[in-house]
């Protein structure tokens, strides 16, 4: 089960994207009445902000830029109902650690007179760590793989339970008007709450094909509905003059992740392949089912993702690093009410590491 993070602030769950036997990955067939023990480590660093798929490379060379940093470890069993039906239960534990200077002082004044005590280049960081939003996922192969064959097709239905606290709170530094330290505590940027408050419906696919004696190609993906419009969780204060604003709350958006490439069996004998493939990854601009409103941040990663598997007599293995290569900060509904267009940061890459271990059915 491979396991999908947006590379940056923008604000994606960690969500199961469907995984495959071929390309990395660590779940596969499942046997009637087999176990699988899941777990995925996820790590990244996003500070490259983006407007649109313009990269403003100052805010690194200004020290202005917001750092993300997420550990993230899912936790899941998997079991095989039938040979073909096969659920899965998945638990995400994070820790994530956020700095920045605009949510506290604020980022550097051009005019040094507006800034005369220079507290604007002080880094202050908030953070948040515990349990994420639970996930059941129904996953059905439609050609039975005792059967063989070169290749196979399955099918999946989700549902994401709003079990990680989407009301996190940390403290922030304040200056007052004479230049002393305050702290407020409030809620923490979206970008790194447990959970998004709300319920969603996946609908995932995979798939692989072996063409040559020892290649393969592979695929799999899923889109998140969350009819929800917002979690309701004031982002501040409610203004009296624009009670309605369509930024007041935070978003519960629509999500979605896919990945294809090839995977090559290296050594065979010893279980190891290797495969190299593609990733894109994002949050939706609009959600197709429910409302629209709220504040979110949009936009997609593309990446290239290289990986390696091994597979040991009921062990699985996998490391995948998505290197991103093209990365795009869409237009939220609010931006284009307002003809403007925010921005988000991205990191470089992504690491996973994947380990999975299967028990009962016909290993008993």
């Amino acid at each position: 089960m491979e396991n999908a993070l947006a590379q940056g602030c923008v604000a994606i769950r960690n969500m199961g994207c469907s995984g495959t036997t071929i390309g990395g990955n660590t779940s596969g067939f499942l046997q009637k009445g087999e176990f699988q023990l899941l777990s995925n480590y996820r790590y990244f660093k996003s500070f490259r902000h983006f407007r649109g798929s313009q990269e403003e490379a100052e805010r690194v060379e200004n020290n202005t830029e917001v750092i993300n940093k997420v550990h993230s470890l899912d936790l899941g069993l998997a079991f095989g109902i039938t040979n073909r039906l096969s659920i899965s239960l998945t638990l995400p534990i994070n820790h994530y650690d956020r700095s920045s200077l605009y949510e506290h002082y604020g980022n550097p004044k051009d005019d040094p007179a507006d800034n005369p005590l220079g507290w604007s280049h002080t880094r202050f960081h908030t953070g948040s760590k515990g349990i994420g939003d639970l996930r059941l996922t129904g996953t059905y192969w439609l050609f039975d793989p005792e059967k063989g064959g070169k290749g196979n097709l399955a099918i999946g239905l989700g549902f994401k339970a709003p079990t990680g606290d989407a009301e996190v709170k940390d403290d922030f530094h304040k200056l007052t008007s004479t230049g002393q330290d305050t702290i407020i505590n409030k809620y923490v940027d979206q970008s790194i709450q447990l959970g998004d408050g709300g319920w969603g419906i996946s609908l995932e696919a995979q798939g692989y094909y072996s063409f040559l004696n020892r290649a393969s190609a592979y695929f799999s993906g899923f889109y998140m509905f969350t009819p929800q419009e917002h979690n309701g969780i004031a982002r501040g204060t409610i203004s009296t003059e624009y009670p309605k604003s369509i930024t007041n709350y935070f978003a519960v958006p629509d999500q979605f992740a896919a990945r294809a490439g090839f995977g090559y069996a290296l050594l065979p004998a010893s279980g190891v392949t290797v495969n190299l493939g593609g990733r894109v990854e994002g949050v939706a601009s609009e959600d197709l089912i429910g409302g629209k409103e709220g504040y979110r941040r949009p936009g997609y990663v593309i990446s290239i993702e290289p990986g390696l598997t091994w597979a040991y007599q009921n062990f699985n293995f996998a490391l995948n690093v998505p290197i991103a290569v093209y990365r795009n900060r869409t237009k939220s509904v609010s931006d284009k009410a307002n003809d403007s267009h925010g921005d988000a940061a991205f990191a470089d890459y992504l690491i996973s590491v994947s380990a999975a271990y299967r028990f009962g059915g016909a290993h008993e």
